[in-house]
């Protein structure tokens, strides 16, 4: 039974809703409601200058992007683990554990495309191409992908890494081609990194790598071999990840998902903020509650160390209705 004063911070909430700016007081009040709900997740403060219009900023998933031919995996005779993570199935593979930071910008379709494409190279070249696809060529390059920092279609960003190839490029100051420019930005209360509530421009598309770096742009390209989407099935979904590898996921970002750190996630409080894209790796049940394993990419100090786990078969906010991925040439 929730306390008269966390009735009372619900209902502060509730009328909170229509503003672009909830007052600093009331996520506090929403971290304990949501503790002491008979809930599968536990909540906690992770962004500095939380806002509304910040996260916003920070989902820029679009809706209504370009539609891929769909992969459908016979299932017959095939016997799906009750539980699977990709970082285990492929331990050769680095990325696949790699939690990455977007910056003030709103690349999540970006990050979520590059991180499976990356992992997809390593998995399917038996560990010989273990490399980190550059967020930021797909970013400020793929002109038909929508807005750049502004959001943009993961669909789009498959078709065009198919039809034009990418270069590499890790986190901010790392190696490869093109790294991400857009320094990684403070997201946790007690951090020291700069705060996440500056916004920050779309970096120019430059078709050179970096100075100093071993070889030229064109010949730094990885092409893919095809982009597809997945039926909106969980078996499908766990037969594609089973078989292939993780996929890019797209779903609905209510405000209390900002406070996730623990458990199986579903939608308890807040407005839906907009649409977020990210990289599923993996399935289980945690507490009899099925889920998806899921990465961010708001740094490792959002959530349970950047990972998240998000309610499975129910097609909680919208996780199962748009995954998009494709398969390299190796």
């Amino acid at each position: 039974m929730l306390s008269p004063a966390l009735l009372c911070a619900l209902v502060t909430l509730s009328v909170a809703r229509s503003r672009p700016h909830l007052p600093a007081a009331a996520f506090p009040q929403m971290v304990e409601l949501i503790n002491e709900a008979d809930t599968t997740w536990m909540a906690g403060l992770n962004l500095r200058h939380l806002n509304i219009s910040y996260m916003k900023r920070l989902c820029g998933t679009k809706l209504n992007g370009p539609k891929l031919p769909e992969v459908v995996h016979s299932t017959e005779g095939l016997k799906l683990p009750d539980s699977f993570d990709a970082r285990q199935q492929w331990p050769n593979c680095p990325t696949i554990r790699q939690i990455r930071d977007q910056g003030s910008c709103g690349s999540c379709w970006a990050f979520g495309a590059v991180e499976v494409i990356s992992d997809r190279l390593c998995i399917h070249s038996d560990g010989r191409i273990s490399v980190e696809i550059s967020a930021e060529d797909l970013l400020s390059c793929c002109h038909d992908c929508g807005k750049g920092c502004l959001g943009g279609y993961p669909s789009a960003a498959w078709l065009f890494w198919a039809n034009k190839g990418l270069v590499t490029g890790g986190l901010y100051g790392s190696n490869g081609c093109r790294p991400y420019s857009i320094a990684p930005c403070e997201h946790s209360v007690n951090g020291t990194r700069p705060p996440c509530h500056r916004e920050e421009e779309t970096p120019k598309c430059e078709e050179r790598c970096v100075d100093g770096y071993s070889t030229s742009y064109w010949k730094d390209k990885h092409l893919g071999r095809d982009a597809y989407s997945v039926p909106s099935q969980e078996e499908q979904i766990m037969a594609e990840l089973f078989k292939r590898g993780p996929v890019e996921a797209a779903f609905s970002v209510y405000t209390d998902f900002a406070l996730y750190k623990t458990g199986v996630y579903q939608h308890v409080t807040g407005e839906m903020v907009a649409r977020h894209a990210i990289k599923i790796l993996g399935w289980g049940k945690e507490n009899g509650t099925p889920y998806w394993l899921a990465a961010n990419s708001w740094n490792s100090d959002w959530g349970d160390k950047g990972f998240f786990k998000i309610k499975r078969g129910n097609d909680e906010c919208g996780i199962e209705a748009d995954v998009v991925t494709g398969m390299p040439f190796n």
